[in-house]
């Protein structure tokens, strides 16, 4: 097969699913349940990509975990910006190296 033709569909599989949510979304009212899901995407996304480089982001894992639970409990402070909980994170990870 042409590999022209094979790039081409293969780039209308993908886009497709990521344009026509776009278009008939405007003409549907979604509910306050799946608005809230859809919202939550994005996190459970980034979670998902996040979690397994905690766990392996040295041969001692736990020091990864540490960095996780810092930034858990920092999230969970209301109105607290994101980029305080990443740079808080990486201090703590930063002198957790220091130490050890």
């Amino acid at each position: 097969m042409n590999y022209l033709l094979l790039s081409v569909f293969m780039m209308l599989v993908t886009i497709i699913p990521r344009i026509l949510p776009g278009f008939l979304l405007d003409h549907i009212t979604l509910g306050a349940k799946a608005r809230k899901f859809l919202n939550l995407i994005p996190f459970t996304a980034m979670s998902a990509l996040i979690f397994p480089g905690v766990l392996t982001i040295d041969e001692r894992w736990w020091i990864g975990l540490v960095g996780a639970l810092v930034a858990i409990g920092l999230s969970l402070i209301k109105k607290m910006p994101t980029f305080v909980v990443v740079i808080a994170s990486v201090l703590a990870l930063m002198g957790i190296y220091a130490i050890v």
